[in-house]
Parts: C-alpha cells; structure tokens; sequence
C-alpha cells in the first residue's frame, strides 16, 4: 500500500460523509495553542487536493474556527471536542450543499457525523494516552 492510500483516502475523506484520520487530531488544542496553526496549515495542504477553491477557503477557514473553539473551551473537554463537529458540519457541509446543490441540511447533518466518528477516535486515543500516563501537555 502506497502513502495515499492509506492517508488520503478519497472514498472516505471528500464528499458530503467525510470521515478524514487526521480529524482525530482535532482535539489538540485541548493541550496547546500551537495545534491551532498546524491544523489550519494541514488542513489547507489538504484540501489543495481537491481543486476547489470554496473547500481550500472554507473547509480551512472551519478547521480554523474549530481549532480556536476547541482550545478556548479546553476546560470542558466535552463542549469542546463538539467545536470541530459543529464548525465543519455547518461551513463544510453548507459549502458542499452550494457547490453540488446537495439538500443542505442533510449535508450538513452528513458531514457532522463523519465528524463525530472522527473526534470519537481522537477521544478514544486521547484516553488512552491519559491511562498510559502520558503528559500530553509536553505534545
């Protein structure tokens, strides 16, 4: 298996349920700042894999929004690991909507739940982490 495939999986990573590993890396700004700007850089080296300038702009600008959502409320883990469920669920899934005249509720509700998948394996590995005692704070 090749780098892309593993990584970069089309099926699962672009359209309206989009279910991306590197989105269980969103929790990273539960334990530092600095997760914000690589995430926005990550995301945006990404989304340049599609060709579409609304997805590089708002699919970067939500991961964004997201990020700084999520380290602004690290002290309610919960409410904050809901930060880049909503964020993406709402820009994301509006902008797929708009760009392929996709039902956008329905979009935006697909794209959430790709989210909610995605956050669960970063939670799930987080605590992990945590009974590993592992000082995620030193990331």
């Amino acid at each position: 298996m090749n780098y892309r495939r593993i990584f970069h999986n089309d099926q699962v990573s672009f359209g309206e349920m989009q279910v991306r590993i590197s989105e269980a890396l969103t929790i990273l700004p539960l334990f530092t700042p600095a997760a914000i700007p690589g995430l926005f850089v990550g995301c945006l080296i990404a989304n340049l894999y599609t060709g579409m300038l609304t997805d590089i702009i708002f699919g970067s600008l939500a991961t964004l929004i997201a990020a700084t959502g999520t380290y602004l409320l690290r002290k309610k883990p919960l409410l904050a690991a809901a930060c880049p469920v909503v964020a993406n669920g709402l820009i994301v899934g509006l902008t797929l909507a708009l760009s392929f005249n996709l039902p956008p509720l329905l979009t935006m509700l697909e794209v959430a739940i790709g989210e909610i998948a995605a956050v669960a394996v970063g939670m799930v590995i987080l605590s992990g982490m945590k009974r590993a005692k592992i000082d995620l704070t030193r990331l």
